[in-house]
């Protein structure tokens, strides 16, 4: 009886050892690399050119990595629009004077984001951004203040860069959509109601960098 109860001991040991080596494993598997990343896209690099169609737009966001697939993140973006945000691009009026505001719009926003791995480098996003929106004249004068809430549904590509694999470029789509638009003055509406309030198909690239 002594000895088989020692059989049994030994037996739920090796089990269970097993088992802890398994889970172990598998939460290793699961630890991402690095924990955090700071990015920015590439049209924070691109504000130049001409004044008119210039959106001054810059953006910064920060990840934290929750496992290998999994991360949530904060972005805080500004940028100053010419023209209604609807205008599909193989729309004839995109870049066309006549559908430009009558002055300018400064959106400033700070929003969260989450982000799944689907498949090697394929990931899956979305962020949720609210805006305030500032109006202003021809003469940069303000006219009116509002309120936007930013929503952008992203599909796009991870590619590490580097012997560590800090650097990353991540090329993706966007379909982006703002389902509040609040306090529009009457001389930017009338441009903005001939548009739908969502975008499709915006192709983008961000830079970053893990830590």
């Amino acid at each position: 009886m002594k000895n088989k109860a020692i059989c049994l001991a030994i037996l739920f040991l090796l089990i269970g050892s097993n088992v802890f080596s398994q889970i172990t494993t598998n939460q290793l598997e699961k630890k991402p690399d690095s924990r955090f990343s700071v990015f920015t896209t590439w049209l924070s690099f691109s504000n130049f050119g001409k004044t008119e169609t210039n959106t001054q737009h810059y953006e910064l966001q920060a990840r934290y990595y929750l496992t290998k697939k999994d991360a949530i993140g904060l972005k805080l973006a500004t940028w100053k629009l010419f023209a209604p945000m609807g205008i599909p691009i193989w729309d004839e009026q995109f870049l066309a004077t006549e559908a430009f505001y009558p002055g300018r719009l400064r959106e400033n926003g700070i929003g969260i984001s989450y982000q799944r791995m689907l498949w090697k480098g394929l990931f899956a996003a979305v962020e949720i951004m609210p805006i305030k929106t500032s109006y202003l004249d021809y003469s940069k004068q303000k006219i009116a203040s509002g309120f936007k809430l930013y929503n952008s549904y992203h599909l796009g590509y991870h590619i590490a860069l580097g012997k560590k694999k800090r650097f990353f470029i991540e090329p993706q789509f966007h379909v982006n959509h703002w389902p509040i638009n609040t306090n529009v003055p009457e001389s930017f509406n009338s441009e903005e109601d001939q548009w739908n309030n969502y975008f499709f198909m915006e192709p983008n690239l961000y830079i970053g960098m893990k830590f």
